[in-house]
């Protein structure tokens, strides 16, 4: 039997470390898309700055040419040597050759700057799918305590035959209103009883004086448990953080068989006080 519950636990650990693999990974995707958004920021934001620095530059060019262009008119009305309207001819034809090599450069950067929005637009997309992803990550997922044990309670008065809890220490089945399930539902409880606590001591005897409830020391006070009728289950883990916790509740059949080891665990690990 002990043998049984050892591969049980090894099978329930290894269930752990995948899901927390699985939301490392998922982490790190979201990572590299946040990066690789931050990045082509940047890029658009460099592009749209030299946009509007050729952008001057062509207006300046423009400006000179048209300046040239009058200074060689006024040029014209006068007897002015040949050698110098020709060489001022030259210098418009070299102004105009760069405005057109400047035109070029903004097509291809125009060019750059869509490409560039269109691949961040699908980044942001990723991102968006990733986030909505049915997998939730639990790491900074905050759901109280006071969440759970409503939970639990609702679970509870729906109860027909028999309930399984386990819950950090025996002050917290107070939330749970066990004086209102009925008499007829056999509950077995499991949780940390401080002898040296005098609360903990009257709380135990209340609850020994119902026929239908069993207690058991466990101290492992790291996680919140509860099959009802074996159709239902609830499990809550502690997490590192006050409100960090891992939290699913199921009625799948195939979910219950396998997690169901791990609420019976803290029952029989427990021991009578």
């Amino acid at each position: 039997m002990e043998e049984q519950y050892k591969k049980q636990l090894e099978t329930k650990e290894n269930l752990i470390k995948t899901l927390q693999d699985s939301i490392k990974l998922k982490d790190n995707q979201l990572d590299t898309i946040k990066d690789s958004l931050q990045l082509k920021d940047e890029q658009i934001n460099i592009l749209e700055t030299s946009l509007s620095t050729k952008d001057a530059k062509i207006a300046t060019l423009e400006k000179t040419i048209n300046l040239k262009e009058d200074q060689i008119r006024s040029m014209a009305s006068t007897s002015v040597d040949e050698n110098i309207i020709t060489e001022k001819d030259k210098e418009i034809e070299e102004l105009r050759k760069e405005i057109e090599l400047l035109n070029d450069e903004l097509a291809k950067a125009d060019e750059d700057l869509e490409k560039l929005e269109n691949e961040n637009e699908k980044l942001r997309k990723s991102g968006i799918a990733s986030l909505e992803s049915k997998i939730i990550d639990f790491s900074n997922q905050e759901i109280t305590k006071s969440e759970i044990l409503e939970e639990m309670r609702k679970i509870i008065q729906e109860s027909i035959s028999s309930v399984t809890i386990a819950v950090p220490k025996i002050d917290d089945l107070q939330e749970l209103y066990l004086y209102e399930v009925r008499s007829s539902v056999s509950i077995k409880i499991s949780c940390e009883i401080n002898p040296g606590i005098e609360e903990h001591v009257e709380l135990l005897d209340e609850y020994e004086s119902l026929d239908n409830i069993s207690l058991r020391h466990f101290d492992g006070a790291d996680r919140y448990l509860l099959n009802r009728d074996g159709e239902e289950l609830l499990m809550a883990i502690i997490g590192k953080n006050e409100n960090n916790h891992l939290v699913f509740r199921t009625k799948d059949p195939a979910h219950i068989r396998l997690l169901n080891p791990l609420v019976m665990d803290s029952w029989l690990r427990g021991r009578k006080i």
